[in-house]
């Protein structure tokens, strides 16, 4: 039953919603400067991402500047990354779990509120197709585990597997040791993040990830969790994160900085005060990264990061650019 049909036909009235990188081979001039986050024009449409996920943002752009959907151009741009074998933090091919099992995460959020997501879901290979249709299809939020794996084969999505020779053998030489960590700005722990505004001047985001290397088996971080990971509200604008997802969801990050937005501060400025709320409850604690991103209704953007090394994409008519975020800690 279409989600619509459901709530127009059921007694539900309301529903409960809880509201490193891959590196890719850059292009761009290494004097070329952020654009200015304070001006008065109004950028539409625009695509951002969390890391250079060049390709990522091109597609987005792609289908932007064809006149489509902010929630189509995040989904299409984040989908390239979960298709990329070489990116081993994201969708088909990103390292496993302890036990060797690849668990995937996602969610995505309309211009309307409306959001879905699938958590800890195995062999599926866009799992950020999957949220979109427990948005649409479903009456719920989430799906998780083996659930969400059996919606998404009725909705006629292919087994997979997801695990690739290359993450197998780096599993295998893992165990070892079976150490523990995370690594700044080492790709065991990260993730991709996109929003973007259309023509139109609607919102959307997507954020999907295979979460840490060798994380606990059932382990879950902020990507999926809408207002950690990913929150959006049309009117004022919308904030991704990536990095220690624990971190994030301790603070409710993204949902945090778009409220910040609504009273009035920058999305840089926003962003900087939720590393800083992050960092006032781990004082002297340097052994993680967590990045920002937002971005306002206006099209101004904004990044901010815990360690130097993470930067984030923004495609807009001004141009396709990686821009490098500041940092609480300057090493």
């Amino acid at each position: 039953m279409k989600r619509r049909n459901f709530l127009k036909n059921s007694t539900l009235t309301t529903a409960g919603m809880i509201s490193v990188p891959f590196l890719a081979s850059c292009q761009d001039n290494p004097q070329q400067k952020i654009a200015d986050n304070n001006s008065s024009k109004t950028i539409r449409p625009i695509a951002i991402c969390t890391w250079n996920f060049m390709n990522a943002t091109a597609k987005a752009w792609e289908v932007l500047e064809k006149g489509g959907s902010s929630l189509d151009a995040v989904e299409q741009g984040v989908m390239v990354e979960e298709a990329d074998l070489n990116n081993e933090t994201v969708g088909n091919g990103g390292r496993p779990d302890r036990d060797g099992r690849v668990t995937l995460d996602a969610c995505i959020m309309d211009k309307d509120a409306n959001c879905g997501a699938v958590l800890c879901m195995e062999n599926i290979a866009h799992p950020i197709s999957v949220a979109r249709k427990v948005m649409e299809e479903t009456p719920h939020v989430m799906l998780a585990g083996k659930g969400a794996e059996q919606f998404a084969y009725e909705q006629g999505f292919p087994k997979t597997n997801l695990l690739t020779e290359k993450a197998k053998k780096e599993w295998m030489a893992w165990k070892k040791d079976s150490q523990y960590e995370t690594i700044i700005n080492i790709e065991n722990h990260d993730t991709i993040g996109m929003l973007a505004i259309d023509k139109d001047g609607d919102i959307a985001g997507a954020c999907t990830t295979s979460g840490m290397a060798y994380k606990m088996a059932g382990r879950v971080g902020d990507s999926p969790i809408i207002g950690a990971g990913l929150f959006v509200d049309n009117e004022v604008g919308g904030a991704t994160a990536t990095g220690v997802g624990e971190e994030v969801v301790r603070t409710v990050g993204s949902f945090l900085i778009v409220e910040l937005m609504r009273q009035g501060k920058s999305p840089q400025e926003a962003c900087e005060e939720g590393v800083k709320r992050i960092m006032e409850k781990n004082k002297d604690r340097k052994d993680f990264q967590i990045g920002f991103i937002a971005i306002n209704k206006k099209g101004e953007t904004g990044g901010y990061c815990i360690h130097p090394g993470f930067s984030y994409r923004t495609y807009s008519e001004d141009g396709h650019i990686n821009n490098p975020a500041d940092s609480f800690l300057k090493d």
